[in-house]
């Protein structure tokens, strides 16, 4: 699994979701306004901090080249810190998502 875009952990039913509708939408868009992202860099830490108790999940790439201007990723630390992590501040189009496996 190699990647050089923008990545997305994802729970299989929102993401199959989004095959329906066009458009992905994670609970976390509602909840808190924006979806979570990280670079590849960045993913062994947020596996470890968010994801270790969790089974049965999907790396998303997400190709920012199809996203739009509004859509494009806002670059922050919204729990502090200096580490900055990607948000998308509105729904993914489903084209622009690519899984690069089931983790």
């Amino acid at each position: 699994m190699t990647s050089t875009g923008l990545l997305h952990v994802a729970m299989p039913a929102d993401f199959e979701s989004a095959k329906d509708t066009g458009f992905y939408s994670p609970p976390s868009l509602d909840a808190e306004g924006f979806i979570h992202c990280c670079l590849p860099e960045q993913l062994d830490g947020v596996l470890q901090r968010y994801f270790s108790t969790v089974k049965n999940y999907l790396l998303v790439e997400i190709d920012v080249a199809q996203l739009s201007e509004t859509l494009q990723p806002i670059y922050e630390n919204t729990i502090g810190g200096e580490e900055l992590f990607p948000h998308v501040y509105g729904r993914i189009p489903f084209a622009a998502m690519k899984v690069l496996g089931n983790l």
